[in-house]
């Protein structure tokens, strides 16, 4: 049984609650005076997790993350830029990918495959990579909830507004943080479209425990949602866990398991829902609950009509 007490909804969190993260937002002209270009980043190697778009053309920020988390399972960055997708841009933009990726572990000091990137935009256009190496090398980030809102800024394309959401949990007696930010308000479709949400917390877990509960957890929250039926090319949802809360580590066999999934699923469900009311042209929120299925795919099947 889930201790619904044990989660507490933080109003002014943000995610450089969790302990040992920081953030930054900047504007570097990739898009007309609007921030555009920022990172979150973590004082410890993260475990980390990662679920991906299934849009069979996959960008290639998406590709040289999957690479980055492919190597350890743990993550100490992630690089965001608004205003291009480095979408569909051939092997030149997998190498754009791929410096970008370096340009950032060379300015916070740490291996190329603790570092993830990820880009959201116009499709089809090279990346201009004068603006983007500039750029990487002013990004300071802090642990002030201001900068924290700059990052929120700085990954939004058609949005109107930010989307973020905070929670604190109770885990063997100790205060747990989770917090999410994501973007996304077209191209949304059941299984990932377009949209990026980044989720911190200062829970102790490792890479593949977190990618199970992830997996599941998605499945229920980003991949039902729907705006105009579109998917993309770029997106995901990344998860990084700091360990600094200093608990147990959790696993399926841990007390606190259902308060841990709990709370992730919160924060997912949140976020989901704030970027569908977010959808281009919607002015309604519609939420469709499912009576008497068998199965959940029978659910979904009935949910999509």
């Amino acid at each position: 049984m889930i201790k619904v007490a044990s989660i507490t909804k933080l109003e002014n969190g943000s995610i450089v609650t969790p302990k040992g993260f920081s953030a930054i937002g900047t504007a570097n002209g990739l898009k007309k005076e609007k921030k555009d270009l920022g990172a979150i980043v973590c004082d410890v190697p993260a475990s980390c997790a990662a679920v991906y778009t299934t849009n069979q053309i996959q960008a290639a920020p998406l590709q040289v993350t999957k690479d980055s988390i492919t190597a350890e399972g743990k993550l100490q960055a992630i690089i965001v830029n608004s205003g291009n997708a480095n979408a569909c841009t051939g092997m030149k933009g997998l190498q754009d990918a791929y410096e970008m990726r370096a340009l950032g572990a060379e300015h916070f000091g740490m291996k190329e495959n603790y570092v993830a990137v990820a880009s959201t935009g116009v499709i089809g256009v090279p990346l201009p990579m004068d603006i983007i190496r500039k750029g990487v090398a002013t990004l300071i980030p802090t642990k002030e909830e201001s900068e924290a809102y700059c990052f929120s800024e700085a990954i939004l394309t058609t949005d109107l507004i930010m989307k973020e959401t905070c929670y604190e949990m109770i885990i063997d007696g100790k205060k747990v943080a989770i917090a999410g930010v994501a973007k996304g308000s077209g191209m949304i479709h059941p299984n990932m479209a377009t949209m990026l949400s980044f989720i911190t917390t200062d829970a102790h877990i490792e890479h593949d425990v977190l990618q199970t509960a992830l997996s599941e957890i998605t499945n229920h929250t980003f991949n039902q949602i729907t705006v105009d039926g579109d998917t993309s090319t770029n997106d995901m949802v990344i998860v990084m866990a700091s360990g600094l809360s200093e608990t147990r580590p959790i696993n399926m066999e841990h007390t606190d398991w259902e308060t841990f999934v709990c709370a992730l699923q919160q924060v997912c469900e949140d976020l989901a829902k704030k970027i569908a009311q977010d959808g281009e042209g919607a002015t309604k929120l519609i939420e469709v609950n499912v009576l008497g299925a068998q199965t959940n795919e029978e659910a979904k099947k009935l949910q999509s009509k």
